[in-house]
């Protein structure tokens, strides 16, 4: 079409161009050009008119298409049947971290590791139901004589009841505090996880059972369920695991999980306000199983959390406390009586963030920021006769400066200095690369 109407254009010049050519032409020669310059007008105009047609022609049969197939029923007619009528769908996602790391006082030390690489696989059945699955490696080679570890991170299928009404079972993440349900390395500043989410609130904590969760248009959700919960009879008052993280030490992972005692988890967040998240958390059960002869069967843990994140511009705002306890240990405590680490009956932690991006392009961005961090494992314990109990333990206090180099949305470079106040020999350098999609 467009070539026709250049040519036509073209034609109408060459006329004017003919009509004033010089005097010295004569009247035969212009006739015999404009005579023919007309019957090249005349056969574009003749292409004109088929192409039109053929456009015609065209939307025609388009609409008999449209006709014909809202007379058909949904099930023979793909376009117009639901979601739940077509094809599944199947994502694969990923992430993952590469860290290095160098302590200040002892750099033989040094090390690097892949700390983990995780597949995910989500399918979806229909418009309301999917399956959600992810596998994880950890520190490279997972085998009887290596520390690696390879875990099933999630394995739940969910479905939707209504348009803010979702229910799920399986092994899933607990929603608890920032991180735990959105832990990929591109998701949080430093190149390891805070110690307050690692130490007080196991990282990647899940469990078995079932959920609800809804959602609302002014900005409110929530989470609730019953599920498993910890294993005190797993204790190891002999070990430093408990003092690294209590919870982390008992956890049982969905690895065939003792199921006496179930516990109950809710969570709310509202997210009213652009670039505000304000939210809390709560989850309490028994850890003792009916376990014969086993001094703790009525200790209950409970761990709670509050928090809240602002995003305003180039600025990333994050706050979050969380504390745990552990009753009735009294009489286990009593059993561990000069061993090194009895259960406590209180932990905490704290820690405030701020970051402010000051270089961004359309590929790559520069993020610098510091967390202060204040966390106690051991806090308090149930009492004991005097002189056979042990003191409660110092609150760590950690500093961290550092930067994040984005390239694009998928990958991030991270480097940070972490500075403890307790025990400076901790202090470490630390490098980073990792990736999400």
């Amino acid at each position: 079409m467009k070539k026709s109407l250049i040519a036509q254009a073209l034609c109408i010049a060459f006329i004017g161009t003919a009509l004033s050519s010089p005097a010295h032409a004569s009247e035969a020669e212009l006739l015999q050009k404009i005579e023919k310059l007309a019957a090249e007008l005349d056969a574009i105009k003749a292409e004109l008119a088929a192409s039109r047609k053929k456009t015609e022609t065209v939307v025609q049969k388009q609409e008999a298409l449209a006709v014909t197939l809202a007379a058909l029923p949904p099930t023979a007619n793909p376009a117009a049947a639901p979601a739940s009528a077509q094809a599944p769908q199947t994502v694969i996602s990923s992430y993952g971290e590469i860290n290095y790391t160098r302590p200040r006082e002892a750099s033989n030390q040094a090390q690097a590791d892949v700390a983990r690489a995780v597949i995910g696989i989500t399918h979806r059945f229909d418009e309301k139901t999917k399956m959600v699955a992810e596998f994880e490696w950890e520190h490279a080679v997972a085998s009887a004589g290596d520390q690696g570890e390879t875990e099933v991170e999630q394995l739940y299928v969910e479905h939707e009841l209504s348009s803010n009404l979702r229910a799920k079972a399986g092994l899933f993440l607990m929603p608890v505090g920032l991180l735990n349900t959105n832990h990929e390395p591109t998701a949080y500043f430093g190149v390891h996880r805070n110690f307050v989410e690692t130490a007080i609130i196991p990282s990647t904590w899940r469990e078995v059972g079932f959920g609800l969760s809804g959602a609302y248009e002014n900005g409110l959700s929530w989470d609730a369920g019953l599920t498993t919960g910890f294993d005190l009879t797993k204790w190891d008052a002999a070990a430093s695991e408990g003092t690294e993280s209590p919870l982390a030490s008992i956890h049982q992972e969905g690895q065939l999980a003792k199921s006496h005692d179930l516990s109950m988890h809710a969570a709310v967040n509202w997210r009213g306000v652009p670039g505000l998240l304000l939210g809390a958390s709560v989850f309490s059960g028994k850890a003792g199983h009916a376990t014969t002869d086993f001094a703790a069967n009525d200790a209950r843990i409970t761990l709670w959390d509050m928090h809240a994140r602002y995003t305003p511009g180039n600025w990333d705002l994050s706050a979050l406390y969380s504390r745990g306890n552990i009753s009735n240990t009294d009489a286990l405590n009593l059993t561990f009586v000069g061993q090194a680490t009895p259960v406590p009956s209180s932990f905490y932690g704290w820690y405030a963030q701020g970051a402010y991006k000051i270089w961004s392009t359309n590929d790559y961005s520069l993020t610098p920021f510091i967390r202060y961090e204040q966390f106690n494992t051991a806090a308090s314990y149930s009492a004991v006769p005097q002189g056979l109990g042990v003191p409660a333990a110092t609150a760590e206090k950690v500093s961290t400066f550092g930067a994040s180099f984005r390239i694009g949305e998928g990958v991030v470079l991270k480097a940070d200095l972490q500075k403890f106040k307790r025990d400076s020999s901790l202090d470490r350098f630390n490098l980073g690369v990792g990736y999400s999609f």
